[in-house]
């Protein structure tokens, strides 16, 4: 199945939000891939199918998790919109017949990142974060600079954002994310805002 046939079938999937936002990280992940020397097609549909089991229905998701032996934390368990990641791994394989390790790889970590990500890894889990629809985020416009110069940098600055807005609004914190950004605190630079 080429991308354009896989773009329509995804179309069918998810909901038009969930679709526009799916097409801002594709082109986001092509725009990084071509500022890091990646392959673009493997950005492209990464980022086309990050969020394929997104409209999956709870049970659907931990079906398809546990079809593919693929392990569900507590977390995951007590917060099922977090399987969403593990579930469309295993939905791009099963019905989207991608066979790309590094793909799947990339939209399994894409929510809660893993220390010591690949290359486009770092690309899906960053474009998620900044494609153009996202503006909630602080801090977006030094992020999206740093984006585009250096992906350890961004993934310390995202993962420091993420853990501070969901410490606040005293939300679950997959362990993942947190042992995610002790990988990559180093990385970070000094901000305005971390002070």
């Amino acid at each position: 199945m080429d991308l354009h046939d896989i773009r329509k079938k995804v179309k069918k999937e998810l909901d038009k939000g969930r679709y526009e936002h799916t097409k801002g990280v594709m082109y986001t992940a092509a725009a990084l891939a071509m500022a890091h020397g990646y392959s673009v097609e493997k950005a492209m549909l990464a980022g086309l199918l990050h969020d394929c089991g997104k409209c999956t229905p709870t049970g659907e998701k931990i079906a398809l998790c546990e079809r593919h032996h693929i392990l569900i934390s507590k977390v995951e368990r007590e917060n099922p919109s977090l399987l969403h990641a593990k579930a469309g791994m295993a939905l791009a394989e099963e019905k989207y017949g991608v066979t790309d390790p590094e793909i799947l790889h990339a939209i399994k970590v894409h929510t809660t990142g893993e220390p010591n990500m690949n290359t486009l890894d770092k690309i899906i889990f960053i474009a998620d974060y900044i494609e153009p629809g996202r503006d909630q985020a602080p801090h977006l416009d030094v992020i999206r600079q740093i984006a585009f110069a250096d992906l350890n940098q961004c993934m310390a600055e995202i993962l420091y954002d993420t853990l501070h807005y969901l410490s606040n609004r005293k939300g679950e914190i997959d362990p993942t994310t947190e042992i995610t950004y002790e990988f990559y605190q180093p990385y970070g630079k000094e901000q305005p805002w971390k002070q």
